[in-house]
């Protein structure tokens, strides 16, 4: 449906008109008749309506004049808040923020994972979707992230830690793991137990030999 200006005698109506098939033709009805323009401009009716509507599209405002389009872009704050007062609480951002400090990076690492880490608690997907996924949210510090940044940060968490080279039979130690142990060190006390552990399965393979 759509919206049309059409004039009748010395005034203009603004008519909701819809389009339907009729065979292998297309024709148009009109559905509702709101009234002259020129009262209803008078009045601010458009206005309301315009409103009205715009709360069942949460991307756009449709205008019902038939003469301009306002184009409104629209974005979620609050999943990026609440991740982010959890990633500061767990200490994540300290941790990440101490193993660059020494680092010559030349773009914030810290925001990268984050980005990261935060797509994949959503839709998840490759970095290339995240960095088309996350301008429909409002995220601190990540507005000058390029994609190959989110590329360099994932690097960054793979590295290979050089004294612990070869030092575990399967994965190698890597930025990853010093992370995750820098968490359980920040809030850990002398009263921390350890109820729950997570294993990364990602390298783990068996193998076996069946006798006949």
């Amino acid at each position: 449906m759509f919206a049309r200006v059409k004039k009748s005698g010395k005034h203009q109506y603004l008519h909701i008109v819809e389009n339907r098939r009729e065979g292998k033709k297309t024709v148009q009805r009109v559905v509702s008749t709101l009234g002259r323009m020129d009262q209803l401009t008078a009045k601010g009716e458009i206005e309301v309506l315009v409103r009205s509507l715009a709360r069942f599209s949460e991307k756009a405002l449709l205008v019902l004049s038939g003469k301009s389009e306002v184009n409104v872009q629209t974005k979620k704050i609050g999943p990026a808040l609440i991740f982010d007062r959890l990633w500061k609480e767990l200490g994540i951002d300290k941790v990440i923020r101490s193993l660059v400090s020494e680092r010559k990076f030349e773009f914030n690492v810290e925001r990268a994972i984050f980005l990261t880490v935060f797509h994949r608690l959503f839709p998840s997907g490759s970095n290339r979707f995240c960095d088309q996924w996350r301008r429909e949210y409002v995220i601190s510090w990540v507005k000058d992230l390029l994609l190959h940044r989110l590329y360099r940060a994932m690097a960054f968490l793979g590295e290979e830690i050089e004294d612990q080279r070869d030092k575990t039979p399967f994965a190698p130690r890597c930025i990853k793991n010093i992370v995750e142990e820098g968490m359980f060190r920040i809030r850990r006390d002398l009263f921390t137990g350890l109820d729950l552990v997570f294993f990364d399965t990602t390298s783990i393979y068996l193998s076996g030999c069946q006798k006949k």
